[in-house]
């Protein structure tokens, strides 16, 4: 008996040892201070109530900043109030801890950075045979996943801004990148009676044909096929061209003016000449063995040996044509170089008779000749001094026609004289 009340006794001081923190009254301790609020003796609710108040007070807000501003993530707080008010013991002065949380932050920065991502846009060229026209690159935004994530979850310890980190990044081609690829590499110009209205009218058709050209990394170049057939279909007049020798009518005459001017332009543009011939006869325009005859049977042609593209433009003043070769420079400088070998003298002119005094065929003397590529590097030192052609130009003896000389009759003596005479 005296051992059950002894246990009953232990028990009962044991709960009541239990209890002393106050979780059956449920009110704070004596003299606690919790965030400078005072709450011993209070009831917990009223002690939470009263440090919560104090405690947001000083609670810096979560933002999160974007390129458009501020974005405001649903936010929910977390505490130890309710520990501290229940585990306080009389007396003690405490602080209290809180802390944001973001439940759904790796969904959401997730969006906010596809919403902000932009893929960046290159800058793009257009050419045409009225030149270059540039459009600038855009910059593409890139979000750091990552990066964000820290910036938040520092943030999200203390309050304050997080930062969405967004960088721009170039594209792959810049306005710059294609400026630099189409820099004047060459300009030709020959010159011409502009007189001539058919001549003139078919150099410069030939020349609005090939204005405008783009002609790719490796891609050869072909007269014929970028011109046409010199006929009158195809909108060429009637004018002098070389035929046997000599100058006689036919369509198109005047167009070997363009290609030569065109091959010299492509020359000094260090582009590889894969055809050309010489005419029969010398020409005017330019040095021997530097001109390009075309005609149905020959051609003149040329490669782009760059590894970007090259753009050819033409003009047509009333007495000059110009070619402009653009591309990437590769450093070094072309030249060309004629060299006569030697000439013949015409034989003297035929002379035919007519009503008046006139040349039918002018006189040319014959030559042979060579031209050479000369090629100096950025200094202007002479790298290579290389053979192109060797051409013969034939002889054209004149013709003229001369108005015939009237015979002189003898005088006959007067009457009156021989009176005299007599």
């Amino acid at each position: 008996m005296i051992n059950f009340l002894n246990s009953a006794a232990s028990l009962l001081l044991a709960g009541s040892f239990f209890f002393s923190g106050g979780s059956i009254t449920g009110r704070v301790r004596r003299g606690v201070t919790i965030e400078g609020a005072e709450v011993g003796g209070m009831r917990y609710e009223e002690a939470e109530a009263a440090v919560r108040a104090r405690l947001y007070e000083r609670a810096i807000p979560f933002s999160l900043r974007t390129p458009d501003g501020v974005y405001l993530p649903e936010i929910t707080r977390k505490d130890n109030v309710s520990e501290l008010v229940r585990k306080a013991k009389k007396g003690q002065s405490l602080q209290a801890e809180i802390e944001n949380e973001w439940g759904t932050a790796e969904t959401e920065i997730a969006a906010l950075c596809a919403r902000y991502a932009r893929a960046a846009a290159d800058a793009e060229l257009t050419f045409s045979s009225a030149g270059f026209t540039y459009r600038s690159e855009r910059n593409g935004l890139y979000c750091d996943y990552r990066a964000t994530m820290n910036s938040v979850f520092s943030r999200l310890e203390t309050g304050g801004e997080a930062e969405l980190v967004v960088a721009e990044y170039a594209p792959a081609v810049t306005e710059a990148d294609l400026r630099a690829r189409t820099r004047l590499l060459s300009s030709f110009t020959t010159y011409y009676n502009g007189d001539n209205g058919a001549r003139s009218h078919n150099i410069a058709l030939a020349a609005s044909r090939i204005s405008g050209t783009v002609l790719g990394a490796g891609e050869e170049f072909s007269f014929n096929k970028t011109v046409g057939k010199r006929t009158a279909a195809n909108g060429f007049s009637e004018a002098a061209v070389i035929l046997e020798g000599e100058f006689v009518p036919g369509v198109g005459g005047g167009v070997c003016q363009a290609s030569t001017t065109l091959m010299n332009a492509a020359l000094r543009a260090g582009m590889k000449i894969t055809e050309s011939r010489s005419h029969s006869l010398s020409v005017g325009y330019v040095p021997p063995s530097l001109d390009a005859m075309v005609s149905e049977y020959s051609d003149l042609k040329f490669v782009n040996p760059c590894s970007v593209p090259v753009y050819l433009l033409a003009e047509t003043g009333r007495n000059s044509v110009t070619f402009r070769i653009y591309g990437l420079p590769d450093g070094k400088r072309y030249e060309t170089e004629s060299r006569v070998l030697f000439r013949l003298s015409p034989p003297p002119a035929e002379e035919v008779e007519g009503e008046e005094d006139k040349v039918l065929r002018a006189e040319k003397e014959g030559l042979a000749s060579e031209s050479y590529l000369l090629t100096y590097d950025g200094a202007g030192r002479l790298l290579s001094r290389k053979l192109l052609r060797r051409d013969t130009y034939a002889v054209v003896r004149g013709k003229i026609q001369k108005k015939p000389v009237a015979e002189e009759l003898p005088a006959v003596p007067s009457e009156e004289g021989a009176s005299d005479a007599e």
